[in-house]
């Protein structure tokens, strides 16, 4: 089966060794993976680098890999927010990376939503980090993706980590309340990191078979999408989740559009 991964990291040496697209390369050769999304570094993954423009930084280390494709960051801390986005879409990327709790950005703030304004109108998919990251959980509930899908109809998001494992049914009620969209958005499950350990003793962010077939007959398969959460999940855990989904109860197809299917359509691309 052909795989489309989401959810893949690139952090520059200089931040922290080994989390680049040399590593990335080595996952998606032993997971069998065809094509991954890349997120560029968030901006302060950047401060020891000489060039400090993270878009930049992946849009130049990208260029002629038909196998990865860019998705851009956003600074927060700057005022130029409109022509950050239209940056990220003239490097060709499809999408933005944006993790409210590391970058300290509330989900429905002023100047969130002027990002989510420009991405609606450029066509850019975003991909959010949910579930707890130790920031004032008031900023990122996963229930305020709510109000983004209803006040930006036509964006499509994908809710990464699913709530995880403290948040799952919020995740879930908010995938449920917008799944008769009918404006062009959509709001997309990312499983990602949804690893259950072998002593079936969840972290934070695992989630049980059970939920994730309650998540599909709930909303439907056609807005799920698989993750990896590279360089913080490596081969081994990545086989793991990939060989947990091949052996779920669900149908052959809901399988094929959960790893690879899905996330192309949402994007545009030929798979």
């Amino acid at each position: 089966m052909k795989i489309f991964a989401n959810h893949a990291h690139i952090i520059p040496e200089e931040f922290r060794l080994n989390c680049g697209l040399e590593g990335l390369r080595q996952v998606m050769e032993d997971c069998g993976i065809e094509k991954a999304v890349c997120f560029a570094p968030l901006p302060y993954q950047m401060e020891k680098c000489k060039d400090k423009n993270a878009c930049r930084y992946l849009y130049e280390r990208l260029e002629g890999d038909k196998n990865l494709v860019g998705f851009g960051t956003v600074d927060f801390e700057r005022d130029d927010l409109e022509a950050q986005v239209e940056q990220i879409a003239a490097y060709g990327f499809k999408g933005i990376k944006i993790h409210p709790a590391a970058q300290e950005v509330a989900v429905f703030s002023d100047e969130a939503q002027r990002v989510y304004q420009t991405a609606q109108d450029l066509g850019l998919f975003l991909s959010f980090h949910t579930g707890i990251h130790w920031h004032r959980i008031a900023d990122y509930h996963p229930l305020l993706f709510d109000q983004v899908a209803c006040a930006f109809p036509k964006l499509k998001f994908s809710m990464e980590h699913i709530g995880g494992y403290h948040f799952f049914k919020d995740a879930l009620a908010v995938l449920c309340n917008q799944s008769r969209n009918e404006e062009g958005g959509a709001v997309y499950a990312g499983w990602t990191s949804i690893h259950m350990p072998a002593d079936g003793i969840a972290d934070e962010w695992s989630l049980s078979d059970l939920q994730l077939k309650t998540l599909l007959h709930q909303t439907d398969d056609d807005h799920s999408i698989f993750g990896l959460d590279y360089p913080y999940r490596r081969s081994e855990t990545t086989k793991s989740d990939i060989d947990r989904i091949l052996h779920l109860d669900i149908p052959q197809e809901s399988k094929e559009k959960i790893l690879g299917k899905n996330l192309a359509d949402a994007l545009k691309l030929d798979w």
